[in-house]
This record gives structure tokens, sequence and C-alpha cells, in this order.
């Protein structure tokens, strides 16, 4: 029974990493969105269960989705850029606060504030035609499954 269980994760693993390196750059937007809204429900729920492990966990992922997005930010092309890394550093460190101090209520402040730009990057997306690949034009290692 292990060695298919190991398969099945190893099949979801490939599919992952074909589905990230097919997207195109709006595409792994909304799915670094919606992996970070994951953690930070994930990370939320375990501490309000007291599994500070998980939680942790799960706020150091997206933390580092967090970097990510603030490191591809480009805030000399866009005026809205810099606002928009003013929240990336706000839930950063809120994010940090929140594990530190095994604090749910802080994590579920970071999901308020970014719940609201995940959906309006989900409906922007939407509405531009579908773009090529984004696989040539990045090589990210951050995992979004």
């Amino acid at each position: 029974m292990i060695p298919t269980i190991r398969g099945a994760q190893a099949q979801r693993s490939q599919y992952t990493r074909d589905a990230v390196y097919s997207a195109s750059p709006v595409r792994l937007l909304t799915m670094l969105y919606d992996r970070l809204l994951l953690d930070l429900r994930r990370a939320e729920a375990a501490q309000q269960g007291e599994n500070w492990s998980v939680a942790s966990e799960n706020l150091l992922h997206a933390q580092a989705i967090i970097t990510e997005l603030s490191s591809s930010l480009k805030v000399d092309v866009w005026d809205g850029a810099e606002g928009l890394m003013a929240v990336y550093t706000h839930v950063f460190t809120a994010m940090v606060n929140a594990n530190i101090n095994r604090d749910a209520r802080g994590t579920a402040e970071c999901i308020a504030l970014l719940e609201p730009l995940r959906q309006t990057w989900h409906e922007a997306a939407a509405q531009l035609p579908v773009q090529q690949p984004a696989a040539s034009q990045t090589g990210g290692t951050l995992g979004v499954a």
C-alpha cells in the first residue's frame, strides 16, 4: 500500500510542477494568491487548535509567497505598486508576529487584508486574453500546491 501512496504523491507533485511551468504569468499570480490564502486559513485553524508546528509551517510558507510577490513587484512601472508593496510589508510583519505570538487574530487580519486582493486579481485575470506560458519567462522555485 505504501508504494501506491508514494506513487500518487509523486504524480500529484509532477502534475503541480507541470501546472506551474505551463501557467501564464497572470495564472501564476492567481495561483500564488490562492495558495497564500490557503496557507493562512490552515495556519489560523491550526492556531485555534493549538497545533503550533502546523500553524508555523503554514505561516512560513505564506511569508515565502509574500516575499516572492514583493520581489517580483515592479514599483517603478505601476503607480499602485508602492501601495501594494506597503500592504505586502504590513502583512509580512503581521504574519511574523502572528507566528511568534501564536495569535490567530493576527492571522485572520492577514486573511481579511489579502482576500479582497485575491478576488481582484482573479477578476482582472478573467478579463485578459489568454497568455503564453511563463515557463520560459520565470524560473521560480516556490511550490504552490
